[in-house]
Formats: structure tokens, C-alpha cells, sequence
């Protein structure tokens, strides 16, 4: 009985003895170190929110299970020598893990302090997205990286089709890094940064200092602003940006969420403040709304008495305290204990009064840490969950429009759907859509209370004038020339550049300058070159868009529709006496006749068993076949098929014909009606596969194309002008001039428009246009393609076109007239055979009376007279050819030529039947 009472007691004993261990590896007391600025706008409300947060979870047994959190709070004064020296202080007294700092300039320096000690170092306000888990791997970040809110404004850049902003930033990490970041974003989107400057750090900028970098953001041609600052800087910047007139219509202003966290604190701001940022977009930190967030909301009025907003970094700040909380909760679980190790490099270090031997190496600093990434739970600022690169999963903002006393919410942004009117968190069990027409804002009131979206840049009110170059071409000037003795161009280039700028929504001033000697036709793409270095601010003139040109300049909408074509001599190919031979090529010709042969042949052999009319002597049989054969060409055959084989054959047969007797009448009647021309010259391909020399404008990109598809530059030939085309195709290669002219399609036109003797020959062998150039990402190309597609609309463009290149075209009515008329040459072939045709019948004829003649004229009397034996042997001469052929003689022969052929069909017979007979 005792053994059975002594066991139960060891068992409780050890039981006991293992609880009691647990619970004392659990402290009574975990120390938390938290530095911040008091006395910013983001210091005040975090320090109420950090001591909120500690009491709730001091207060909640089923977190640290009776470990109470203790946090003491260091005034960092946003200096970093003041946040190293705290973050040294909170090392000598156990602390396991330090909120904040507030400053990312701070951040850094404290970074490197808890990377060598170990211990977490979580931010609540620090969003410099330079503050990587590469270099500091015990700093994370729970509150969004400026990454995202870079990110956030570049799409809103994008949306309203801005494409260069100003940049004003605070010169500090955190302004420098947040600059970067914006600017990568930009790029990613075909944007960019125009122009940045910083604001010096510190308490010693003045109102003047601003003053003169505004009036240099004045001079610029960008009206985009983004102002990435702190609260003082920032409030100064527009209130001198006020005073000098840059919050009116025209400007776009873009704040970081610095501006809301102050508009959410210290809201209403007094009224001088608030109509220095009428219209002034903003970005804010977003967070779901949630039933406690709601709660503690009206708990923060109650602690504040309405004193102090409750902004999104204080929201983080709770949630932070929340963070440290679970982690080491989940720390203790693990079976860690909270202990420190001294650190040999600080022991050996001379620290004088310093005292860094003092400071220790926590030991348990890599588990906390990884229970800390490892985190996920629901605070007021939503889930909290780290991702691979330690950022807070699903970012988001708030994009709001400063008006009146307060703002406006004109929607939200999120790195998973974009912009949108809808909260981020209802969109999140959908499929992701970033397209354009996806992304959505409702309207703005833009500075100088104005709903019509601010065009994003203009020309600065400072006098200068844009440089405009302009060809001076010597050849083909309705396109573009200079007016003798003036700095005045005319030309359908310029009328169409001019009234493109008349159709802008704002003045453009601008000057022409010519470019070129007046001699030959300048170089084109050394002129689009000039834009590049600066040399010109745009060019205006028949400027192909081609595809060397385009990687240094913008091009505006084409104007005018262009491309590489050949233009090559003709002749004009004359039907002939024999024209009627051209519509089947000798194969054909030779084929056909055969074939009527064959299927003579075969019609005789399926009928001549069987049909009369395909049977008797040879050469009437052979006539037969031939006769059959021919007459089918014109439906005109006189024998009967009897047999279905030749029906069906003849059917076939009849079917060809009928084709081919169509097709025939329709090549021949194309050929004798329709004017024919001929070149040797067949397109490109022809002058690629040729030796002989080719003809190219001056200054004309054909040159550099001609050398691209392999034809030697030795056979390239320049060209001044129309007069020096005609001339060099007329002598031809031989005779030193060129097989051809390759040159642009409006130039080829207008030439032709006065040249009959030539003809464009082959396809347009490039696509291309014409447009005017200017520097890349210049705006004012955008705007102009604009208004030149409402010129061609409205059908101002082609009455430009209409006005400079109609020229009388060459008079086709007398060739058209000589094309439909038919010559007696065109049949002259066809007439030939027929009277030969004819000759020969009748001389066959001929000699067929003259030999009846001979056996019937009567033998000359001597009494006769010569004169009527003449007139007797002309008398019988006519009577044989009047004299009509006996019928019955013909039936006799016929009837003995069948008596012949049925006795010799029955001499065959009786063989047949009795060989031996």
C-alpha cells in the first residue's frame, strides 16, 4: 500500500518540478527599447499608441502568460547621433528587441548597432526602400516601404498621360532613396524625372532658399510637382509656391503621405495653411476598415479629447508592440531564454567613459527574429504577414484630393489590381486586372479649382523661342522652301505645321532656321541629329520616319504618307499584225491544236464501228477526223455521235472548248482595247539582281537603304532634281545615266504629274510617312499628332495637299482614244490567212477547170478565124465553171463505190466462213 501512495507523489512531484521550470524560464519582465521623435507630427501620436498597445497586452493574460512587457522611450530628435546613443543606452540593459526609429536617417545609423548586438530592430516609420534585409538583417520594417508609394505616384503619372514631373525632395537618405525609387518607377512606364532638386536638411532653411528653387521650378517646362518631404519643409514649399502663383490652373502638385499623416493629425489645419494646398493630390497609407480599428478609434478620442488625429504610422506603431508580443510569446514556446553574451570586440575596444563593455550580445536575437518574420495575425492595420523580402504583404494607399477644409478620397491604390474606386481588401478574391481601362479614379479638383485635367506642362513664360529647323531644299520646293531674301517658309510642310500649332489649346513660340547651303538638298539625318545635341528644338519639313531616326527623336503622327518606290522608263507595246497569236503561248498553241487532233482521233475510233458517217475510204475518213476535230471550236461539227463513250468524251471535249474559246476572247480583247506597257525593269528585285548604276535624291534616306539590302554604293548615283531624273533615266546606263531612280513616294508623284515618259514599276517596297521631329519624350509631339489627326479629319489636310502638289497630269485622253480604237494593223495577220486561204482554194480550183477544159474543148477547124477559135475556147471555159455538176453522176460513183465496198465486205464474209474455199 505504501509502494502504491509513493508512486502517485513521485509522478505529481515531477510534474510539478517541470511546470515550476517552465514558468521560470518565462521572466516577470521583458524590456523593449522604443526611439523616436517626440514632438513630430508622427512622434506624438506613436507615443500614445506604444503606450496603449503595452497596456492591452500587459492586461491580456493569454499573450505573454503573466510577462509583462516594459518599454522605455528614447527622444531621438531625428538626429542620428541622438538615436545611436539611446539604441547604446537601451544595450546595456537587456533589451531584446527596439521599436522604431521614426527617421530613416536615424535608421541606418542604428541598423548597424543591432546587426552587431542582435537584437530586432522593428520601424514603424522609417520607409527608405534602401533599408534592405541584405545589409541590416535585424531591421524590419513594419510599416510600407516608400517602394510602393513611388510606385503608387508613377502609375498615377501614367494614368493622366503625364509623361515628366519635378521632383522636390528632402536631400537625406530619406528623401535621396525615395527620389531613386520614384524615378525607376518612371522609367518603367516611359516617364521620367525632368528636373529634381533637394532641399538642405535641418532646422536652417529659410523662406528664400525656397524661393529660389521655385523660381528655377518655374522656368521649367514640366508642371507636374512631386514633393517628397517632411511636414516643415513641405508647408513652406507651398506657401512660397502659393505666393509666387504656382497653386493655379495648370499645375499639378503630388505630396507624399507626410501631407495626410498631418492632415489626419491635425486636422482642420488653419485656413491660411489649407489654401496654400487647394487641389494638392495625396497619398495615404491605407487600412482596412475593421470593426476594432473602429474601436479604438473612439478609444483614441477619449485619450486625446479630439486634440490629435489618429493617422496611419500610429496604427503601425500599435501593431508593432502587438508584433514584439506574439513573437516572443512564440520565442518562450520554443524553449527560449532571454540571456545575454559579452561581446569580445567591444571588450578589447579602449572605450574610455563610453563603457561599451557594458553592452551584450543577445543570445536569443536569430530565434526572436525569425519569430518575428514568421508572424501572422490580424491588428488594426489588417493581416500582418512579412513576405520573402521581409515587406509587408498587400500594399496599398489611399489617393485623396486636398479641397476646401478637408480632402477628398478619389480612390485607392494596391501592387495588386492598380487604381481603382474600390477597396483594395474586396478586390484581393479576384483575378488581378492592371489593364489600362481597369484602372479608375473619380474626378479631381486641380489647383485653381478647376475639374479639367492640367495638360502637365507648358511653354515657360521666359521669352525664348523654340529653334525650328527647316530644310532649305533646292529640288521639289512645294513641299517646303525658303522665300527668297526672307527668313519666311512656305510650302505644304509648313502650312501643315502651322496649322497644327493653330489648333493647340496654347501659344507656341517658335522660329524657323534654315538649314542647308542653298546648293543641293541638306542631309536629313544629320538635321534630325541636331535635335539630339541640342543643336534644334524640333524640325519641320518632309522628314521620313524611319527606323535610325526614331532611336534619338520623337515623331508626331505621320502627315503625309511615304515609302521607297522605282521609277523607271516605259514603252508602249503595239498590238501588231499578229497581236491575235499573243493570247496562248507557244506550249498553249501547241497543246491545243494537239489535243483537238486526239480527241478526233478518239471520237473516230469509238464511232467508226458503229456510225455511217465515220466510215468509207481513207482520205475521207482522215478529212472526217479532221474536220470533226476543228469544227468543234466553233460548235459547228456535222457528224452525229452514236456511241454513249462518245458522247461522253465529245461532252468533255465541248466543255474545254467553251473555256478555251472564253479565255481567248477576253486576253485578245484585253490586249487590242487596253493600252499595253512594258519596262525591264520589274521592282527591286530587279535592281538587286542588275549591275547597272541607280539614281537616288539628294539627302534622301534612300541612300542608306539602298546600302542596307546589298547593292554596292559605287552604283549609287546622287540626284539634284526632277529635271536631272528625267534626264539620267533618258540616257540610260549605257550612255552614263541610271537604269532607274529610287526615291519616296510624294516626290515620285509630283515628278510624275509633269513626266509622261515614265511610270512607278513594282510595289512600294518600305512603309513609311512623314512627321515633324523633336527631342524625345517632348510633349509637344503628342499634342501635335493630335491636332494633325483632327486636320485630317476635318479635311484641312488634304485641302493643304490639295493647294501645294495638284499639277496638271499628263493628257491621257488621245492615248485612251487610240487604245479603245482598233487599226486595221491589229488584223492584218488574221486577213492575210484568210485571203491566202482563199487564194489557194481558188487557184486548186482553177487547175481542176482548166483540166477539164483540156479534155473538153473541140479540136480547131481551119476554117475558124483566130479570133473565133479565141472566143469559142473562152465561151467553153465559162460554160465549165457555170455548168452545174450531174447529180446523178455523183450518186452513180457513189453508189458504185459502195457496191465496191459491200463485195469486198462480203469477199470477207465467205472467208471467214469457208477458209478453205
Amino acid at each position: 500500500m505504501n509502494v502504491i501512495w509513493i508512486l502517485p507523489s513521485l509522478l505529481l512531484y515531477f510534474f510539478g518540478c517541470a511546470f515550476s521550470g517552465n514558468v521560470s524560464s518565462r521572466p516577470a519582465v521583458v524590456n523593449i527599447g522604443a526611439i523616436f521623435s517626440f514632438d513630430s507630427t508622427v512622434g506624438r501620436v506613436a507615443k500614445i499608441a506604444i503606450e496603449e498597445a503595452v497596456k492591452d497586452v500587459n492586461s491580456n493574460s493569454s499573450v505573454l502568460h503573466g510577462t509583462k512587457l516594459l518599454v522605455k522611450m528614447q527622444n531621438s530628435n531625428c538626429s542620428g547621433f541622438v538615436g545611436m546613443v539611446g539604441a547604446l543606452e537601451f544595450m546595456q540593459t537587456d533589451t531584446v528587441a527596439v521599436i522604431g526609429p521614426q527617421s530613416s536617417v536615424v535608421a541606418h545609423v542604428i541598423s548597424h548597432v543591432a546587426n552587431e548586438l542582435q537584437v530586432p530592430l522593428l520601424s514603424f516609420a522609417a520607409t527608405d526602400p534602401t533599408l534592405s534585409s541584405l545589409q541590416f538583417p535585424f531591421f524590419v520594417r513594419t510599416t510600407q516601404s516608400d517602394f510602393y508609394q513611388m510606385t503608387a505616384i508613377a502609375e498615377i503619372v501614367d494614368y493622366y498621360a503625364w509623361r515628366e514631373v519635378i521632383v522636390i525632395f528632402l536631400d537625406d537618405d530619406f528623401g535621396r532613396y525615395g527620389l531613386a525609387a520614384l524615378d525607376d518607377s518612371l522609367a518603367a512606364r516611359r516617364c521620367k524625372v525632368s528636373y529634381k532638386v533637394g532641399i538642405p536638411p535641418g532646422p536652417g532653411i529659410s523662406r528664400a532658399d525656397i524661393m529660389d528653387i521655385l523660381v528655377k521650378v518655374a522656368l521649367m517646362e514640366p508642371r507636374v510637382i512631386v514633393l517628397h518631404a517632411y511636414p516643415a519643409a513641405g508647408f513652406m514649399v507651398f506657401s512660397v509656391a502659393h505666393y509666387l502663383g504656382m497653386m493655379a490652373d495648370g499645375y499639378v502638385w503630388i505630396a507624399t503621405d507626410w501631407l495626410s499623416s498631418v492632415l489626419d493629425t491635425s486636422s482642420p489645419l488653419p485656413s491660411e495653411t489649407m489654401d496654400t494646398i487647394q487641389g494638392v493630390l495625396v497619398l495615404r497609407q491605407h487600412t482596412p476598415d475593421s470593426e476594432r480599428k473602429r474601436a479604438f478609434s473612439s478609444r483614441w478620442n477619449k485619450l486625446t479629447g479630439g486634440s490629435l488625429g489618429l493617422n496611419a504610422y500610429a496604427l503601425y506603431a500599435y501593431d508593432t508592440v502587438w508584433l514584439i508580443a506574439h513573437a516572443i510569446d512564440s520565442f518562450f514556446e520554443q524553449g527560449g531564454i532571454i540571456s545575454f553574451s559579452n561581446d569580445s570586440k567591444l571588450r578589447s575596444a579602449e572605450g574610455g567613459n563610453l563603457h561599451l563593455e557594458a553592452m551584450s550580445i543577445f543570445d536569443g536575437g536569430m530565434l526572436l527574429l525569425k519569430n518575428i518574420l514568421q508572424s501572422d495575425f490580424v491588428g488594426l492595420t489588417g493581416h500582418i504577414k512579412f513576405s520573402p523580402d521581409r515587406s509587408l504583404i498587400l500594399p496599398a494607399y489611399d489617393v485623396i484630393n486636398v479641397i476646401g477644409t478637408g480632402f477628398r478620397r478619389l480612390g485607392y491604390w494596391s501592387n495588386y489590381s492598380g487604381l481603382s474606386i474600390m477597396p483594395p481588401e474586396t478586390l484581393y478574391s479576384r483575378p488581378s486586372n492592371r489593364s489600362r481601362s481597369n484602372q479608375k479614379l473619380y474626378s479631381v479638383i486641380w489647383p485653381g479649382e478647376t475639374v479639367k485635367k492640367p495638360r502637365g506642362w507648358v511653354f515657360p513664360n521666359n521669352g525664348k523661342q523654340l529653334k525650328i529647323g527647316v530644310p532649305n531644299r533646292v529640288s521639289y520646293r512645294e513641299f517646303v522652301s525658303q522665300v527668297q531674301g526672307t527668313n519666311f517658309f512656305k510650302g505644304f510642310c509648313i502650312d501643315v505645321f502651322t496649322a497644327a500649332v493653330n489648333l493647340l489649346p496654347y501659344a507656341v513660340p517658335y522660329q524657323f532656321i534654315s538649314y542647308g547651303d542653298g546648293h543641293k538638298n541638306p542631309s536629313y539625318t544629320d538635321l534630325v541629329n541636331l535635335i539630339a545635341t541640342g543643336g534644334f528644338d524640333g524640325v519641320v519639313g518632309d522628314i521620313a520616319i524611319v527606323t535610325n531616326r526614331t532611336k534619338i527623336v520623337d515623331f508626331t503622327q505621320p502627315y503625309a504618307a511615304s515609302g521607297l518606290v522605282v521609277l523607271a522608263p516605259f514603252r508602249k507595246l503595239n498590238t501588231g499584225a499578229w497581236a491575235f497569236l499573243r493570247p496562248f503561248s507557244a506550249p498553249m498553241w501547241g497543246v491545243t491544236a494537239a489535243f483537238f487532233l486526239v480527241i478526233g482521233v478518239v471520237v473516230w475510233v469509238l464511232e467508226h464501228r458503229i456510225n455511217d458517217e465515220f466510215r468509207g475510204p481513207p482520205m475521207k475518213q482522215l478529212m472526217t477526223i479532221l474536220w470533226f476535230s476543228l469544227s468543234t471550236l466553233f460548235f459547228a461539227h456535222r457528224e452525229n455521235t452514236v456511241s454513249t463513250l462518245g458522247r461522253v468524251v465529245l461532252i468533255m471535249w465541248l466543255f474545254v472548248v467553251l473555256i478555251i474559246n472564253s479565255s481567248y476572247t477576253a486576253n485578245l480583247t484585253s490586249i487590242l482595247t487596253v493600252q499595253q506597257l512594258y519596262s525591264p525593269i520589274k521592282g527591286i528585285e530587279t535592281l538587286k539582281e542588275s549591275n547597272e548604276p541607280i539614281g537616288y535624291q539628294v539627302g534622301s534616306y534612300a541612300e542608306h537603304y539602298l546600302e542596307e539590302i546589298g547593292i554596292a554604293k559605287s552604283r549609287l548615283i546622287a540626284l539634284g532634281s526632277p529635271e536631272e531624273y528625267a534626264t539620267a533615266i533618258q540616257r540610260g546606263p549605257k550612255k552614263g545615266g541610271v537604269a532607274a531612280v529610287v526615291d519616296e513616294l510624294p516626290y515620285v508623284e509630283l515628278f510624275l504629274s509633269s513626266q509622261c515618259k515614265f511610270r512607278i514599276v513594282g510595289q512600294e517596297f518600305t512603309k513609311s510617312g512623314w512627321g515633324f521631329a523633336f527631342p524625345r519624350d517632348s510633349p509637344l509631339a503628342v499634342d501635335l499628332s493630335t491636332a494633325i489627326l483632327t486636320l485630317s479629319e476635318n479635311g484641312d489636310l488634304q485641302r493643304i495637299h490639295d493647294k501645294w502638289l495638284i499639277r496638271s497630269a499628263c493628257s491621257s485622253d488621245n492615248t485612251e482614244i487610240e487604245s479603245d480604237r482598233l487599226h486595221l494593223k491589229s488584223f492584218a495577220g488574221l486577213f492575210l490567212l484568210c485571203g491566202t486561204a482563199c487564194f489557194i482554194a481558188l487557184f486548186i480550183y482553177f487547175l481542176q477547170i482548166m483540166h477539164k477544159f483540156r479534155h473538153a474543148a473541140p479540136p480547131e477547124s481551119v476554117s475558124d478565124g483566130p479570133g473565133s477559135s479565141h472566143s469559142r475556147r473562152l465561151k467553153t471555159l465559162f460554160s465549165l465553171m457555170d455548168e452545174k455538176e450531174d447529180p446523178s453522176k455523183r450518186e452513180t460513183n457513189k453508189r458504185r463505190k459502195m457496191e465496191r465496198s459491200y463485195s469486198e465486205d462480203s469477199k470477207d464474209s465467205e472467208l471467214r466462213r469457208n477458209p478453205n474455199s
